[in-house]
């Protein structure tokens, strides 16, 4: 049965009714009687699979969700057909066909996000026992075991470094690009990246407790949370059902007309209720699309109209995620800018740190001259030693300089904590022996960032900051663009906690982020924003919408459409509410019969789907 009723409600099927229902019609204009009516096939073809799901919904759902639009519909079409009203049967069952398609069509959602994640998951580890190497299956490490991980090689647990230093790429957690210095004692977890320096280390967290694997979780037991859209006539469908039969039956008794009654039943389904919302989501979901945005569902559409409250991530949302050299300072008289620019970046040429490698991009990109570093070599975590044009040249961290005897005076360290205040990375520079200077590093604020900000809070939106990047680069930022709330040194299961506590308090949260370490949040929030064309693909397939131009500032308008979305949607509720009540009041006079009433009907219909296309060709901006 179930078979025969998927084949039935294919698009195809559901044309095929359509077209036979219009052959009825014109036959019946025509007063040409034929042998059996054509709007036969409308009813088999679109008033099985009704009948299907409201027989299923009686024997399976509970309560009072039994009663469903598609048992009022049936009701009606079993009625028409008992007085002999084949097209006013085939009517409904035809509208009600065509409002589950569209419907359908709206609430698509995609659930690769999930798998993705999964497949970053670490397969096997090094595991270091009596000196001796060995690769064992990650399912295989305990806790204490001791593990070894190369340079490019994926940290397969969560564990503690017990020897050696590096940077560790840790975007999957922390959504940050830059890489995070380790040394002896320091934390790492599952799934990041080392990227320079072997490091042996200690398994704290294996299996379900590591960071990763936690982080998959969440994303499952957020994607398991996800309700499916109830359709908007069924949550009409517990009064309308019993006021219809209610309605008919007075009617009857009054009239002693059974045609009145099943007229009646006729015009009081919900088909116009079946085709107003899915028909405006659809319209708003299309100019949203020209504007560079995907909606994946007439769901996360309505519930965009209702939030009050926007959590943003930092890095790769509000800014663009790549650093770029903001300062150039020199500390020596005689030291010119450019000079310094190029000595470090040819002292850094050789360098696969992010840090040095911005340093050299830019240097280029300013056609300055660089020259060949000889004896070059590389601290993992620390710094670089160079030599160039004789000069001997260290560049990094203040620990690093300090270590190879260089002083760093009082001016340098005061100059080093306001780049720190202003949320930059700083690399210092020595010559030989001498500190001359500081090379300053930031992300790039969005341009439209400050301004989107602002036109959210004039309509009366709540922003707020949600970032693994540390404190003072955090309020930097956020002051920046006009966020007050901020929230920052966030894991992920951090940022759920807050969006948590945020719904817990009554708001309507959406969140707006673009790496792997937001799925969890974009999950959880009442609606996820994802940025699309460079955010990760995760975060794309855990988002309900996509931002595939990158263009942050269409958030205003993308909550303007929403709102416009909703009001449009109760108006036509209430629009459609109305022709059926005067439709009623007209059947009950003896006015119209179950195929004038169905013709009504569906003329009701059209009007209210027509004013739910204008919102394809409205303007937002």
């Amino acid at each position: 049965m179930k078979k025969l009723n998927d084949f039935l409600t294919g698009l195809l099927m559901t044309i095929v009714g359509g077209v036979f229902l219009v052959a009825s019609l014109i036959l019946m204009l025509m007063k040409i009687e034929a042998p059996v009516d054509p709007a036969w096939v409308s009813v088999v073809i679109c008033g099985i699979p009704l009948l299907y799901l409201a027989i299923w919904r009686i024997i399976y759902n509970k309560g009072m969700s039994k009663i469903s639009s598609a048992l009022l519909i049936s009701i009606a079409m079993i009625a028409a057909v008992a007085i002999g009203d084949v097209f006013a049967a085939g009517e409904v069952a035809f509208i009600m066909a065509i409002g589950a398609i569209l419907e359908e069509k709206t609430a698509e959602r995609s659930k690769k996000g999930l798998k993705k994640l999964i497949s970053l998951a670490p397969q096997q580890g090094r595991r270091i026992d009596n000196g001796k190497e060995q690769m064992i299956n990650v399912n295989e490490i305990k806790v204490g075991y001791i593990l070894r991980v190369l340079p490019g090689e994926i940290i397969p647990v969560d564990g503690t470094i017990i020897s050696g230093n590096t940077s560790v790429d840790q975007a999957i957690m922390t959504g940050e690009s830059l890489p995070v210095d380790k040394e002896a004692g320091d934390n790492v977890f599952c799934g990041t990246i080392n990227r320079f320096g072997a490091i042996d280390i200690e398994a704290t967290n294996v299996g379900e407790d590591s960071s990763l694997q936690k982080l998959i979780q969440m994303v499952q037991d957020a994607e398991n949370k996800q309700a499916p859209i109830q359709r908007i006539a069924d949550k009409w469908a517990t009064w309308l059902v019993p006021v219809a039969l209610l309605i008919a039956i007075v009617t009857y008794i009054v009239t002693q007309d059974i045609v009145r009654s099943v007229t009646i039943l006729v015009v009081f389904c919900p088909c116009a209720l079946v085709l107003a919302t899915p028909t405006a989501i659809m319209a708003a979901i299309g100019q949203a699309t020209k504007h560079g945005i995907i909606i994946k569902s007439g769901e996360a559409l309505e519930n965009m109209g209702k939030v009050d409250t926007i959590t943003f991530d930092k890095t790769g949302t509000l800014t663009f995620g790549k650093l770029k050299v903001s300062d150039i300072l020199c500390f020596k008289s005689d030291m010119k800018e450019n000079n310094l620019l190029s000595l470090v970046a040819s002292a850094e040429t050789r360098s696969e740190h992010p840090l040095g490698k911005a340093i050299v991009t830019y240097a280029r990109e300013k056609n300055i001259t660089l020259m060949d570093a000889e004896e070059f070599r590389m601290e993992a975590g620390k710094g670089i030693y160079a030599n160039v044009c004789g000069k001997n040249i260290f560049c990094g961290s203040e620990k690093y300089l300090k270590e190879n005897g260089i002083e760093i005076v009082q001016q340098v360290s005061d100059t080093l904590n306001k780049l720190r205040n202003e949320g930059k990375a700083s690399v210092l520079a020595a010559i030989d022996g001498l500190c001359v200077g500081i090379i300053g590093l930031s992300d790039v604020l969005r341009t439209t960032a400050n301004e989107m900000v602002a036109e959210l809070n004039g309509m009366g939106t709540q922003t707020m900051l949600l970032t693994g990047d540390n404190r003072r680069t955090a309020d930097y930022f956020a002051k920046q663009v006009g966020i007050t709330s901020v929230r920052a040194e966030l894991l992920p299961e951090e940022k759920v906690q807050n969006i948590v506590q945020l719904q817990q308090a009554s708001k309507f949260v959406c969140m707006i982020g673009d790496g792997v370490n937001d799925a969890p949040a974009l999950k959880t929030a009442s609606v996820g924003i994802a940025m699309g064309a460079m955010g990760s693909d995760i975060a794309v397939d855990a988002a309900d919408i996509a931002l595939m131009s990158d263009d942050i500032s269409k958030i205003p308008y993308l909550k303007r459409l929403s709102n416009a979305t909703v009001r449009t949607i109760k108006f036509s509720i209430s629009l459609s509410l109305f022709i059926n009540f005067v439709a009623i009041l007209m059947s009950f006079m003896g006015w119209l019969t179950p195929t004038t009433g169905a013709l009504v009907h569906n003329g009701g219909s059209i009007f209210v789907v027509l004013i739910a296309a204008l919102l394809y060709d409205r303007k937002f901006d």
